[in-house]
């Protein structure tokens, strides 16, 4: 849900992090980014040897509409440090209202891009 300032709230879609994935708490969402370039964590590329294309080293997968973060990304801060964790398009569709992703949250790209246009400073965020 986005909660606007007269207490009326949007409710959104989202697929979340699998099990073992799973990140939930506060956070305060501290930076955005248009059509964001993707570049998996170090543990995911262990997992799946087949992202090192995109890791850090090699420049991450430029924005676009096969990038996983989708259209907009919405990035996750708690106690000023990244958590890694991000609110983001996805050009899965199918996968909005599971538990399937590695940890982040995920939204219809229409979804993250209404939200990012309405999402001001740093808004406060809780995931549960």
């Amino acid at each position: 849900y986005l909660v606007g300032e007269n207490g009326r709230a949007m409710r959104y879609g989202v697929g979340i992090g699998r099990q073992g994935f799973a990140w939930s708490g506060r956070g305060v969402l501290q930076w955005k980014q248009a059509w964001p370039k993707w570049t998996p964590p170090d543990e995911m590329v262990k997992r799946q040897p087949e992202l090192v294309k995109y890791s850090g080293a090699n420049g991450g997968m430029p924005g676009g509409l096969n990038n996983p973060l989708g259209a907009r990304a919405l990035y996750i801060f708690q106690n000023g440090q990244d958590t890694l964790y991000r609110l983001h398009g996805s050009p899965e569709w199918k996968s909005i209202g599971k538990a399937v992703s590695s940890g982040c949250v995920r939204m219809l790209n229409q979804d993250v891009i209404d939200l990012y246009d309405r999402v001001k400073g740093k808004a406060p965020i809780l995931v549960i």
